[in-house]
């Protein structure tokens, strides 16, 4: 039986970034991954296929409708779905094959097949072609998440859909009914709204982006509804969803007791993700879970078998790749006998419709709750010559920092490359650094960080230069 200093059960963003660091620090490693390619949900199936997808939509959009102003003529402009959903597959393919050769190169050993625990050290590894086990000193479990649904949605994967058959669409809806206001809803319903579909969002909540900070979820209904024509239906609790062949029925009732229909090509539901374990056999080997699904983990991402770590969606936080991935580095460091630190109220969360949103820390909501003494500083996009240059001018940025010594407590923008802007202040709250500091930093002129400067002059003494 092979052993190893390490097993990782998983290939995505969490798992393999786990994997390459323990072979960094010395370890033999081996990767246990039940699919043909490494790269979990974020490569397949999510981050890097949507994104692909919303690049090659915002393009057609702005070809569409904003070249004219720069003198560019686009009168037999069309889409090609299927040239579209080739680029994004080759996108995919590429990055299978850097992670192939990160896997080699890093000396890490990879097993295809359904990884379960046979007993705490040990485990099953089962593929169409074997069955085969191998041993670990440490064990990281890096399984992931899957699409929630519910019973009465009636989910077909046909016209009733997840994000999973969203990402492959063999053509344009006329239609699209997306249960879901949150990130994956907002971002996928993007793409196919820039590209004609007509695209209506059902959400229990009164807002939309309900775990950010409320001015976003605002300003980007706004925008959604103005640019691309997406109708909401807030505050509603779907009843029921129905297949009726070539189309879709959605029965909801509003928070008034109103009853809505919606008729539309394909319904997606995208009202969150939960963990996925099954087939770890957990329970054999005493591995706790909540009630919800999670494996309980301890301040060192220990399972409540000390050897046994679990990082990711499985674990409790935000399903994020970037989060899995610092925490993949964590345990492979604690492993090697380190102490690293990963501070996971600074992990940044991203929602890249466009405008993008971005944000870390807290929220005006939760500081007002708490009692927090806070100022807040803002500044608009519509202010700044480089947003005016590209046209893209909604949005803001907006610093809340405390009121008695300055410190930057949230950062919450929509706008322009806000993906990339929220690097700014992750990095000034990791060294919790005042709105000063940012204020006193200088910004190349013209840049959408300008944007980031000026928000900080407002939250200091509200001298912001452009407004």
């Amino acid at each position: 039986m092979n052993t190893f200093d390490v097993i990782v059960i998983g290939s995505g963003p969490g798992g393999y970034v786990a994997a390459i660091r323990c072979a960094q620090l010395g370890m033999k490693t081996a990767i246990v991954e039940k699919y043909s390619n490494l790269g979990g949900t974020c490569l397949n199936v999510g981050c890097i296929p949507s994104k692909a997808l919303l690049e090659s939509s915002e393009h057609y959009f702005k070809s569409k409708h904003e070249f004219k102003h720069h003198g560019i003529s686009t009168n037999s402009l069309k889409i090609n779905l299927t040239q579209t959903m080739s680029r994004k597959e080759k996108i995919i393919s590429d990055m299978h094959q850097g992670l192939n050769f990160l896997m080699k190169k890093n000396k890490i050993t990879v097993f295809h097949g359904i990884g379960s625990f046979f007993d705490a050290h040990t485990i099953t590894i089962s593929s169409n072609k074997k069955t085969e086990k191998i041993k670990g000193t440490n064990i990281i479990i890096a399984t992931g998440s899957k699409p929630l649904s519910l019973p009465f949605f009636n989910m077909d994967k046909k016209r009733i859909i997840t994000s999973t058959e969203a990402l492959s669409l063999r053509e344009i809806p006329k239609s699209l009914i997306i249960v879901g206001g949150g990130v994956i809803g907002l971002e996928l319903g993007s793409v196919y709204a820039r590209m004609g579909s007509k695209v209506s969002v059902v959400d229990l909540s009164s807002s939309i982006l309900s775990s950010m900070d409320l001015s976003l979820g605002r300003e980007l209904k706004k925008v959604l509804s103005r640019d691309l024509g997406v109708q909401f239906y807030l505050s509603c609790k779907v009843e029921q969803i129905i297949n009726s062949g070539n189309s879709v029925k959605l029965i909801a009732q509003s928070n008034k007791k109103e009853q809505i229909e919606l008729a539309a090509d394909y319904c997606l539901v995208a009202i969150g993700r939960h963990p996925y374990t099954s087939g770890l056999k957990l329970d054999s080997i005493g591995v706790e879970t909540s009630n919800s699904g999670q494996i309980v983990v301890n301040k060192l991402l220990q399972t409540s078998c000390s050897h046994i770590y679990a990082i990711g969606d499985v674990i409790d936080g935000p399903m994020l790749a970037h989060k899995a991935e610092e925490e993949g580095v964590f345990v492979a460091e604690i492993i090697a006998g380190q102490k690293p630190e990963i501070n996971h109220h600074l992990i940044p969360n991203v929602v890249y419709t466009w405008p993008e949103v971005a944000s870390v820390g807290f929220t005006e909501e939760e500081l007002k709750e708490s009692g927090r003494d806070i100022k807040i500083g803002s500044f608009p996009f519509k202010a700044n010559g480089r947003a005016k240059i590209s046209m893209d001018t909604d949005g803001f940025i907006k610093i809340i920092s405390d009121a008695v010594n300055d410190e930057i407590l949230g950062v919450h923008m929509i706008g322009p490359r806000c993906a990339d802007l929220i690097a700014e202040a992750v990095v000034a709250m990791e060294y919790r650094a005042s709105s000063e500091d940012i204020a006193r930093i200088t910004h190349a002129h013209p840049t959408f960080s300008e944007v980031m400067k000026e928000a900080a002059l407002s939250a200091t003494d509200n001298r912001p230069l452009h407004i």
